[in-house]
């Protein structure tokens, strides 16, 4: 079976998975958010492509995500420092205050990858990274982005698949490299990291300015 077959079944499946998560009280939440403004920006809307924007995401990728740093599970030595202190009930009420605020999306054009390479966020390049995104690459067997991650970027809740509308393309493309070189192995059965090893650079541009460029 195709790739994207495989991941557009496991998708709707996952879909309907019981998942359940203690609720987070997200008053008090914005209270022990107040260290992550500093990276993250007010409200979760951080003004630095290198910094993932963290409003509006779905709170069970924010659970995992913040325990993997506990756990050291996913390597970041700045994240690892500020979850270790967490407990349970803390990353709940941080991911539950998060979960409400609103995207705000800044309208720069460019983006910046890493310290050697800027790429610029053009509508060709928009365009290219689209094409990739929705129909992905049957070549070389990259599977289409839309499968698990929907045609506006939403994700999806139940499976884990996170909110990708209007993320950074600084921040996708250094998430889709950690995937390619195994420096990030946290995905659900190494699916993405079994296709970002398959993206060449430039595909991986595209799509993340594609993804930027989601609203």
């Amino acid at each position: 079976m195709p790739i994207f077959l495989r991941l557009l079944v496991f998708a709707v499946l996952a879909s309907f998975m019981d998942v359940s998560f203690a609720e987070g009280n997200a008053n008090v939440g914005k209270q022990k958010a107040a260290p992550c403004a500093s990276c993250h920006g007010a409200n979760g809307n951080s003004a630095s492509p290198m910094f993932p924007r963290l409003a509006g995401q779905h709170i069970r990728y924010l659970v995992t995500q913040l325990n993997a740093f506990k756990t050291k599970i996913r390597p970041n030595e700045m994240m690892q420092a500020m979850a270790s202190g967490l407990s349970e009930q803390d990353i709940e009420d941080i991911s539950a205050y998060y979960v409400k605020q609103k995207p705000k999306f800044t309208s720069d054009e460019e983006q910046f990858i890493d310290e050697d390479e800027e790429i610029l966020v053009t509508p060709k390049l928009i365009l290219e990274g689209k094409i990739l995104y929705r129909g992905g690459n049957a070549n070389t067997g990259v599977a289409a982005c839309i499968a698990c991650h929907g045609p506006t970027g939403r994700g999806n809740e139940p499976a884990g698949f996170p909110v990708l509308t209007g993320q950074h393309a600084a921040y996708i493309a250094e998430a889709l490299l950690d995937f390619s070189s195994g420096e990030r192995n946290n995905d659900m059965s190494a699916m993405m990291q079994m296709i970002a090893r398959k993206m060449t650079r430039e595909e991986i541009n595209a799509v993340s300015a594609y993804i930027s460029s989601i609203r």
